[in-house]
């Protein structure tokens, strides 16, 4: 839960915000009301169901957790001084696109879909993951926390990929994309304010190239 002033509630809020389209979708199709799905959420035996659930453990926790500690927090220190900032951005997410290529392995070993559709896959999924981790990599460097990229991977996780095709053919499809538009508008709005470096006090990344001579990043300040 957030609470007001709490600063990696507000590195959160990115995502929740872009993904305002989605949400709206997902509470239109809701077969219960707002009281009823609380009550869910909240409930004690929802969460003991959840943590004994090792595939939602492993997209949740273990997965957002692990990958922006390697990917992020790992990685990104390496390539920073080497490439400067902005370069490491964009090459950093090129190796998680990469990570998730095992998933070509799977379904080839499965047969769970032709070959050129597990490719074109694989080749979508390595897109949007190499955008998000660009994402989460200007949310490390401007915040200096890892805490808000882990919140955001989990959040997405749990969400997928918006369901674009299935909102244009919604019966309530006008303010549905309409929310869609409005989400990814205050997304690019918000971006620059909620992670603005003065913030979130020492930047670590920052830092380390000021140490190393850099002192011109610009996503530091």
């Amino acid at each position: 839960m957030c609470l007001m002033g709490d600063r990696n509630c507000e590195m959160a809020r990115g995502p929740r915000i872009l993904f305002l389209g989605p949400l709206m979708q997902l509470s239109m199709d809701c077969p219960c009301d707002l009281a009823d799905g609380l009550k869910v959420v909240l409930a004690p035996r929802s969460w003991a169901r959840c943590l004994m659930d090792m595939r939602w453990l492993r997209n949740q926790v273990i997965a957002p957790l692990t990958e922006e500690l390697v990917f992020r927090a790992c990685m990104l220190p390496m390539l920073a001084p080497c490439t400067g900032l902005g370069p490491a951005v964009f090459t950093c997410p090129l190796f998680f696109g990469v990570a998730h290529f095992h998933h070509i392995f799977e379904q080839l070993r499965f047969r769970q879909s032709s070959v050129g559709s597990i490719f074109l896959s694989a080749a979508f999924q390595f897109s949007y993951t190499a955008v998000f981790g660009a994402y989460t990599a200007f949310l490390f460097i401007r915040t200096g926390h890892l805490i808000g990229p882990v919140l955001c991977h989990s959040f997405c996780n749990y969400m997928g990929f918006p369901a674009v095709c299935a909102a244009l053919e919604h019966p309530q499809r006008r303010p549905l994309l309409a929310g869609y538009a409005l989400g990814v508008g205050l997304f690019l709005l918000l971006l620059q304010p909620l992670t603005d470096p003065k913030l979130y006090g020492s930047l670590p990344l920052c830092v380390l190239l000021e140490q190393a001579g850099d002192s011109e990043a610009p996503l530091c300040s």
